[in-house]
This record gives C-alpha cells, structure tokens and sequence, in this order.
C-alpha cells in the first residue's frame, strides 16, 4: 500500500496504463460528444422526484443530465433498483452512484476489507444506464462522523483502493471516484481533518501511480462557504470553484487531470433569500461550471429534502407544496442535449429463404432483441435497414419501442422487382445512421418464375372438363401470396404457367375452389421451373358458398333442378 520505489520497466508500464486511463476519462472532460453538465442530487429516488429530476435538468433543449443516488449496503436490492434505472434511462438521467454503509447512532459505519466483494457482485447485476458506470466511494471521510467515529486517511485509503481495483478487474465501464471531501473542515482530529492534509495523506498510502491508474474522475463538494452563504464570485478551496484547489492539489502531487463531477453544492435557504439562492446558481452555472470544460457535471444538493437537517438545500418546499426559485432559475435555462455513450447490444435472427422467384413481393418476419442499454425506438433515433438495397424495394414495419431484456418481431415486405441472380444483404440497425447492430449475412438467389400443374375431380363425374376454378396460395402466416381464377380444367388437369411471390424450399398451403363445391386443399414445397399437386375429388355440397357443409347445402340440392343435375354423370 505505502509508496513503492519502481524499476524503469514498470514504471514505464505504470506511466502507459495511466496514459490510457487518461485517455478514457479525458474523453468524459473534454466532451468530446456533446454533454449535458446540469444534473441534481436525489435524497431518494422516488418516481416523482425523478420526474421532477427529468424536467429541471432535461429542459430548455436538454437531454441526458445528471443525478446523483446514494445506495446504502442493506438496500442492495437488484428488484427495487432495476426499476429505478429503467426510470432514468426512460427518462435520460445519467446517474451518479455514491456507496454507502448504513448509520450507526451517531456516525455511519465503516466498510470492511471484503466488503467489496459484495458491492461488485450487485452492481454486475443492473443493466446500467449508460456505458460510463460512475460510482464514488462514500462520503466526506475527513468527519469522524462519516468513518466510523474517527478520521483515519490511511484505513480510508486502503478500503478505496481495495473497492476501486475490485471494481475495475470486475468491468472496465466503472468510473471510480473517491467520496468528496468537505473542503471547509478544520484540523481537530479525530473529529475532523483539513481537506489538504487528508488528501495527502489518503493519496500517499495508495500511491501516485495506483491512485493514477484506479481512479478516474475528482467527486467535488464545492460548497460556497463559510456557512453556505458566500459570494459565487470567490475564489479557493472554500468557493464554487473549489474543485479547481483541488485539482491544483492533486496535480502538485504527480495526479493526472481529473474530470470534475460536482456533486454537491448549494446555498443555505434559511440564511439567504431563495431569490438571491437562485441568482447565484444562475451565476455559477454561466460564468463558471458550463465553461469550464473539466467540469462533466453539476448536482447540486438537495432536489427534495422534507426535514431537517437539510431542508434548508432542499428546492422543493415543504410538504411539496411548491418549488423554491432555484429550482425556475435553472429549469430556465438553455442546455445541451447530451450524447452519453451507451452499450448497444443484441441479435438480428431471422431464417429466410435460399431462393426467390422474380416479379414478386414477400412477407418476412425477424426477430430483434435487445441486450444492451439503449431504448430502441424511431423517437429515439433508431431506424432498420437493409443494407445495400434501395428503400423502394422494400417496407419495415413500425420499430415501436424494444427496451432492454425485450424482443420483438419485425414484418418486412421485400420485392424483387425484375432482378434474377444471386444476391445477398444483411439486416442493420441505425441509430443516428449509424450502424450499432448488423445481423448476418442472408444470401439468396432470384430466380424465374416457376409453373403448377394441378390435378382434380368433380364428383360424381369421372373426367372432369370444366372451367371456373381458382386457386388461392397461403404462406405460413396464413396470409394469401397468391391468386388465380377462371382457371380449367381439361381431362382432370389443370396448369398455371407463372407462380409470383413464393419462396422455394418452403411450405406453402393451396387451395382450390369452385363454386357450389366444397374447397379442397393440399400443401407443396415449390420447386425450380415445374411443379405438381393434387387435389381430392371435390364434393358439391357449397350450395350457398360459405366453404363447409351444413344442413341448408344438402337442402338445397332437392329443391334446385340445375344443383340436381350437378351430382349426375
């Protein structure tokens, strides 16, 4: 755990894994795709305060804000938590996950070695939001009160360090970031410890290059003080600009540039007017926070908070009667819609025929299932597509809405217009016409229309020469494919020279009608050029045309001189 001295090569290896972690959380602070900063802190993620979340960090244009959730060790219930993350992704919130233990009379309890264990095990288990799993290691361990009774850096090193390399050897998507510090507490220990004097301590006992390559991200608590009241335009460590102290801090001591996450922050309500909290959120929010671009995200604590000792940050009133104005000041202004990435994953199944005839038009049905992040819908962006062939050729079927864990099947009408040959495509799926899912490649080859030789006979008669048959072809989806009438029949034979939209090597149901006769069917699987079925004798017993036998048929035929003589040889 203590600073270790490195020989070149590992030290080279140390300063390259850095470097690529670097990389990926630059990417974050540099926003390199388009980010929402505006976010909130949730006491609890109840359904309204997330749809309140929702509206005052997504307005004005926005999309894809933050907010910050606490999960405490007893609460880690994957069937309350799924939920709530599918709420957010609904209603794109990125959230923000502070571990915590569980309270204990006067201070809340520290973790044990171990317990990391069973924090990975549970957060494996959500589907998360987006692909950034962004998780702080508890909170404000310079109070006694919030480690177990006492400060202790070192044991608060340890347990981080234990907890950020579990995380990290358990998915690469884990964003680790230690808890916040308060950046106002004296040095009085064991009650307290100056921010400066613990960070140093904390990162000495990890190490500069572990610290380097386990975590990714500053949890800043840039509170305006003293007594969260100060001026949004102060400066140092005890400002909404204290986050860049500690930056200062961290770099002296060989840390890499962190991306800053504010989470939390905010003015004292009983001390100052709420219309004075919101113009000073206003302030901070456009002079300092959105155009610093090592600030990914802002939170500000609390959204909803109805008691003490924090109901003075809340910025719903009490009884939630209302909003404070801080809460308008924000939801007022302009914001970006942000592009988080996510993890897109899932299947394209399908099982289409090898062969298809020309001139004609299919009915297929695929599957698509969704095992990655996002929400697949139109709304959302996302659009399927047929590579390689042009959109007039064929018809989807609306997307609708496939959230993760769901399937859905998906009615494409294809037409081969006059092509004959061998051709292939395959099956994508866009999002923002980019391609996040392709399937595998469906080959299929055109060919000429085939021809259906058919055989049938009338009863009682023993040739049959007669006209006005028809023919009706049903695929598997009982839908009709097919059609012939005024069909004849000469010597029991009947012949159609050009079967349109039949696939060969598949199944199909035929029909055969004429009227007053029952209609008889039989199944074939096409072939190449010709092909024959046969049809049991058709009986006359659809005397009012309706395709079954009932009472009023055989009735009829006795009270009809020319349905009579039909029955005659």
């Amino acid at each position: 755990m203590k600073k270790r001295s490195h020989c070149l090569v590992i030290s080279a290896v140390y300063l390259i894994v850095s470097l690529l972690m670097f990389v990926s959380a630059g990417d974050v602070s540099a926003q390199n795709t388009p980010n929402n900063k505006f976010g909130i802190h949730l006491a609890q993620p109840s359904d309204e305060d997330i749809d309140r979340a929702e509206e005052l960090v997504n307005s004005q244009g926005g999309s894809w804000g933050y907010v910050t959730l606490v999960i405490h060790e007893d609460d880690r219930k994957i069937d309350k938590w799924q939920p709530i993350f599918d709420k957010l992704r609904e209603r794109r919130l990125i959230p923000i996950i502070r571990l915590a233990t569980k309270p204990n009379g006067g201070f809340w309890e520290r973790p044990h070695s171990g317990d990391a264990e069973d924090w990975v095990v549970f957060l494996n288990e959500l589907n998360w939001v987006v692909k950034n799993r962004y998780i702080i290691l508890f909170n404000e361990p310079n109070h006694a009160s919030e480690w177990g009774g006492k400060v202790d850096p070192q044991h608060f090193a340890q347990i981080n360090e234990e907890f950020a390399r579990k995380l990290k050897e358990a998915h690469p998507d884990y964003f680790v970031m230690m808890g916040g510090v308060d950046l106002a507490a004296p040095s009085a220990r064991p009650s307290y410890e100056d921010a400066a004097v613990f960070l140093r301590e904390t990162i000495n006992e990890i190490g500069i290059d572990d610290f380097n390559t386990y975590f990714d991200g500053l949890a800043s608590h840039s509170y305006p003080n003293p007594g969260f009241i100060g001026s949004p335009l102060a400066t140092g460590r005890t400002s909404v600009r204290g986050y860049d102290w500690e930056l200062s801090l961290l770099q002296a001591m060989g840390i890499k540039e962190l991306p800053v996450f504010i989470t939390e922050t905010g003015w004292n309500g009983d001390a100052l007017p709420r219309s004075q909290i919101a113009e000073n959120f206003r302030y901070a929010y456009q002079n300092i926070w959105l155009p610093d671009k090592r600030v990914v995200a802002v939170t500000p604590f609390v959204l909803n908070y109805q008691g003490e000792p924090f109901l003075k940050f809340s910025w719903v009133q009490l009884n939630n009667i209302g909003v404070y104005p801080e809460y308008e000041a924000v939801q007022g202004m302009t914001k970006e819609s942000g592009r988080p990435e996510i993890e897109e994953k899932g299947t394209i199944e399908f099982s289409l025929p090898r062969e298809i005839v020309e001139k004609s038009t299919y009915h297929f049905r695929i599957e698509l299932k969704n095992a990655g992040q996002g929400i697949w819908s139109e709304e959302n962006g996302y659009e399927f597509i047929l590579e390689g062939i042009p959109k007039t050729q064929y018809l989807i079927s609306s997307l609708g809405t496939v959230k993760p864990g769901e399937s859905r099947l998906i009615d494409i009408y294809f037409s081969t217009q006059t092509a004959i040959g061998p051709s292939e495509t395959r099956f994508i799926l866009n999002r923002d016409n980019e391609p996040i899912l392709e399937s595998g490649i469906w080959n299929y080859e055109v060919v000429p229309l085939p021809s259906l030789a058919f055989k049938a006979l009338l009863f009682p008669k023993f040739r049959t020469n007669d006209t006005g048959f028809e023919i009706q072809i049903f695929d598997e989806y009982e839908q009709i494919v097919f059609k012939k009438k005024d069909l004849n029949i000469e010597d029991g034979n009947g012949f159609i020279d050009k079967i349109e939209n039949i696939a060969l090597g598949e199944q199909y149901r035929v029909v055969l009608l004429k009227q007053y006769y029952l209609p008889r069917q039989a199944y074939i699987v096409f072939n190449k050029d010709k092909n024959e079925i046969r049809f049991e004798r058709m009986i006359p017993l659809d005397f009012d045309g309706d395709g079954a036998l009932r009472w009023r048929d055989i009735s009829s035929v006795f009270r009809n001189i020319k349905l009579l003589g039909m029955w005659l040889p």
